[in-house]
């Protein structure tokens, strides 16, 4: 090894200590912030790694991908939401992809935030809405299957998919369009087995924005129309 690289290694070795000891000081700042935020809204905090929530919540997509999956700073209680409470659990998620080339690999980590409702009524068709893709288009053009609705606006900037078509209709209200469109950067809604996931796979959200995100949810669950609920609540629904 030349004399020249060896200032350079000694450079290097440094700069990732300081950046360890500062990705841990960040991490106990956020532990600490959204443990503070867990005690204001009454709910429990858990900052340990739960590698059962893949497994647990495994109906969602965004929870398989990967490896070495777990969740942690996880927050857990009940929420009023639509004059109704809900279970609720929120929090991190950690996940890691493997890219091997043949001559080397590399693995990437990846981070981000979720909201999960436990929605209290035993029957909910299942629906996801989201902001559409360009290959969401492009499947469109192959035939897929994503509703369409009369406001042309809506449609063009959300996919929406449900088994029960009626149910989305009866969800996705004129009103409802109305409150999706004037929130830019709103997550994936992905109602599955009675569940009711937020989420975009891709950020980790501030104290403040776990608070808007929760809010989001309320609206979003009061805006159902009462028919809906109330069909809901006698399990009228398949």
């Amino acid at each position: 090894m030349s004399g020249a690289a060896i200032p350079i290694i000694i450079i290097a070795a440094i700069l990732a200590v300081v950046g360890a000891i500062f990705g841990q000081m960040q991490a106990k700042k956020r532990r600490e912030e959204l443990a503070a935020l867990a005690a204001r809204l009454g709910l429990r905090f858990d900052p340990h790694k739960d590698r059962s929530h893949d497994d647990r919540y495994a109906n969602f997509e965004i929870f398989r991908r990967g490896h070495s999956r777990a969740a942690f700073n996880t927050m857990i209680g009940s929420f009023e939401m639509a004059g109704a409470p809900h279970s609720l659990v929120m929090g991190d998620f950690v996940y890691k992809v493997t890219r091997n080339t043949g001559k080397s690999s590399s693995t990437t980590t990846y981070r981000f935030s979720y909201l999960i409702l436990h929605l209290p009524y035993a029957r909910v068709p299942d629906l996801l809405i989201r902001s559409e893709h360009f290959f969401d288009k492009l499947g469109g053009m192959l035939g897929f299957d994503d509703i369409d609705f009369e406001s042309a606006e809506f449609s063009r900037k959300f996919m929406v998919k449900s088994a029960d078509k009626r149910f989305a209709y009866d969800v996705i209200t004129p009103a409802m369009m109305e409150f999706l469109l004037a929130r830019r950067g709103a997550p994936a809604i992905d109602i599955e087995r009675g569940m009711l996931c937020l989420a975009d796979g891709r950020r980790r959200w501030s104290p403040d924005q776990f608070t808007s995100m929760l809010s989001f949810a309320a609206s979003f669950m009061e805006l159902w129309p009462e028919h809906v609920i109330r069909d809901l609540q006698a399990g009228a629904r398949a």
